[in-house]
């Protein structure tokens, strides 16, 4: 071969490597952009976005913080469910010194639903039904054989817990509203009776006379209440004992009922119930 062929093949082989070089250099900036323009951009968005909350393990791990394991309180919803409150009890009455001439023992039965303004602060409305018996000497005035009285009230009462944390604690209450009071005067009657295996003539005590009133009347008294804690802590049961004294107005009578003889029964009505029940 020639020299001069030689340096021809020589300079196209130079050439092709100088334009492979080029390409390559070209390639490898446009990559080299590319990638920069691709930081740029990622470190533009991320500067743009709000950092990461960092995680706090020891909060985290804390109930308060969370709101579990925390004990629920009963009075925090807010719907009107949850704020009311029921009651149901009974027990026994007893006279006081200005009534025994007029009334005896006897029992009662009370119920009621209000609300719970506060842990310490609840409005009840109550319905009370008193069942007394007659002292003697006022069922012999007329000739019959026995007798009673009844009084059924409808009352608001506030209930003010003095000691709203605890488990065990003291109340005060009282209030005052509308008294129905029904005097009766029975005697032993034959009476049909049936039931499902028997029909037959019986004795029962049925009221051959009676007097009424409508007035208003009045109570005071105090409670002990024990909080019930339930599984979780979390229970509104509460079981409680409360005594009043009752002031009912009726007014003084001296009449003969359904023409028996004539009863003489002086004015107000004064009672001291003792009730025992439960709240929820």
């Amino acid at each position: 071969m020639s020299s001069h062929r030689w340096m021809s093949l020589m300079r196209h082989v130079y050439l092709l490597g100088f334009a492979g070089l080029l390409a390559t250099g070209s390639a490898g900036a446009q990559t080299t952009a590319s990638a920069n323009q691709f930081s740029l951009s990622n470190s533009g968005e991320s500067s743009s976005l709000p950092p990461a909350p960092a995680f706090d393990a020891l909060a985290a791990s804390r109930p308060q913080d969370r709101n579990e394991g925390a004990r629920p309180d009963a009075y925090q919803g807010h719907g009107l469910m949850h704020h009311l409150t029921f009651e149901a009890g009974g027990g026994g009455n007893a006279p006081t010194n200005e009534s025994s001439p007029y009334i005896t023992w006897g029992g009662n039965f009370t119920f009621g639903v209000g609300a719970n303004f506060t842990r310490m602060i609840a409005l009840m409305a109550e319905y009370q039904f008193i069942d007394d018996k007659l002292p003697g000497a006022i069922i012999a005035e007329t000739g019959a054989n026995g007798g009673n009285a009844h009084i059924w009230s409808l009352t608001l009462d506030p209930v003010i817990d003095l000691f709203p944390k605890s488990e065990n604690t003291i109340y005060v209450t009282g209030g005052g509203g509308f008294y129905r009071k029904v005097t009766s005067f029975t005697d032993p009657q034959q009476a049909l009776y049936c039931d499902y295996y028997f029909c037959g003539v019986v004795i029962v005590n049925q009221v051959v006379g009676h007097f009424s009133s409508n007035q208003s009347g009045w109570s005071a008294g105090a409670g002990f209440e024990h909080k019930m804690g339930g599984m979780y802590g979390d229970s509104r049961l509460k079981l409680f004992a409360e005594a009043r004294y009752l002031d009912v107005d009726t007014p003084a009578v001296s009449a003969s009922p359904n023409g028996l003889g004539p009863a003489t029964i002086g004015a107000h009505t004064r009672l001291i119930p003792v009730t025992f029940g439960v709240r929820f």
